[in-house]
């Protein structure tokens, strides 16, 4: 019987976001196709973003990936953070980590920030592909220092880029461009798809919303990066300009629990607050496909970092046009089916209206190209350079 290749991951940590539901997609994927064995190492066994301290198990990828088999365990820290103290591993951690990367056969690293615990002296020689979702490393702390250090030890055998975009910053910071691998980002097409009109009524009615509402849905954290300020100027005309329009925002902070996004609220609205009634703070959702099947617009008002955004990838699928500002490879993702617009509150609500106004147009040009987002090609493209990363430092063993 051919054994299987064992794989291990290494997360900063488990919390509420599109790279981790992402490399959840793609461990599954793999882990129950056959040819691999995967687990999971998460350095923090919970995470506070935003204004919430999630908990591990509490998390969606978590408990996806337990669910089919995949062993998930954390070196046990509470919070994250980069400060000094946090960059250090105890021994405990550190043979922890290295028990389980000895038992692998290759690690994946989920961005790069986990590099520094594969960079240790003594961490297991064993070859590491490391998966990038961003297109600003010079914004990742010490992880870009991380990285160049992994890779001048030989440690790095393939980085996986979600975006055109993502591989050359990585470039352009001094990665190899031998190393960069383009995988555009995919999603399930069963779990992500537009729904028949009786479904997408109820799906409103659950939400608060009207069945002729005319939506707009930002799925994101609350980020400086997402431009939440951008958004919310943007949300406050359209709402004053469009009696039917309703503004739904989703994500870690996306709450009432957020005190400087309430504070943004109440500055921006204060003089109609009546349009606040118009506008859903929903938090984190378990049910992202049924929001977006609600939805007539998937917006994005981001200012940088982005790649590949997977929020615009999951509403589009699911009938949803996305409209979003120039920034990573958007603009290669909503070509001939959404919009981009300029990073402005007027074009943006603009863009938005007509949109919606164009959502029967853009219909049959969403549905064509439901077959380019699939995650089938995604994973079967992760799988390839795997196992090429594996064959190769198996030829390098073999030569010395």
């Amino acid at each position: 019987m051919t054994s299987h290749l064992r794989v291990m991951s290494i997360y900063e940590g488990f919390f509420s976001g599109g790279a981790r539901a992402l490399h959840t997609t793609v461990v599954a994927g793999l882990h129950t196709g056959g040819g691999h064995h995967h687990s999971v190492l998460s350095i923090y066994g919970a995470m506070r973003r935003e204004t919430i301290l999630q908990r591990m198990e509490d998390d969606a990828s978590y408990r996806s990936l337990s669910a089919i088999g995949v062993e998930v365990r954390s070196l046990g820290r509470r919070i994250g953070g980069d400060t000094a103290a946090r960059k250090t591993f105890s021994p405990s951690e550190v043979a922890t980590a290295f028990a389980h990367a000895e038992r692998a056969d290759i690690v994946l690293s989920l961005k790069e920030q986990p590099l520094r615990l594969v960079n240790l002296p003594g961490f297991p020689r064993k070859p590491v592909v490391v998966c990038l979702h961003r297109s600003d490393p010079q914004n990742q702390g010490s992880a870009l220092h991380d990285f160049r250090t992994a890779v001048a030890d030989g440690r790095v055998a393939a980085a996986i880029c979600c975006a055109e975009s993502t591989r050359d910053a990585y470039a352009a910071a001094g990665i190899p461009s031998g190393l960069l691998k383009v995988v555009p980002n995919g999603v399930d097409l069963s779990r992500f798809q537009p729904v028949a009109a009786r479904r997408r009524a109820a799906l409103r009615r659950a939400l608060g919303v009207p069945a002729r509402a005319e939506v707009v849905t930002l799925a994101a954290r609350y980020d400086p990066m997402k431009n939440v300020p951008l958004f919310l100027a943007s949300a406050r005309r359209y709402l004053e300009r469009n009696p039917h329009g309703h503004v739904l925002m989703c994500g870690a902070g996306m709450t009432t629990a957020n005190q400087e996004l309430c504070g943004l609220l109440n500055d921006l609205f204060d003089d109609e607050p009546r349009h606040l009634a118009r506008l859903h703070l929903l938090g984190i959702r378990r049910d992202m496909e049924a929001v977006y099947a609600a939805t007539d617009v998937v917006a994005l008002t981001s200012a940088s970092g982005e790649a590949a955004p997977l929020c615009l990838i999951e509403g589009a699928m699911c009938g949803a046009v996305p409209v979003s500002t120039d920034v990573g490879d958007t603009p290669v993702i909503v070509a001939g089916h959404g919009l981009i617009t300029a990073p402005d509150p007027k074009a943006i609500s603009a863009a938005w209206s007509e949109a919606v106004a164009r959502r029967d147009e853009f219909a049959p040009r969403l549905l064509a190209s439901r077959e380019r987002f699939s995650h089938t090609r995604m994973i079967a493209s992760y799988a390839r350079i795997i196992e090429s990363a594996h064959r190769g430092a198996g030829l390098r063993v073999g030569l010395r």
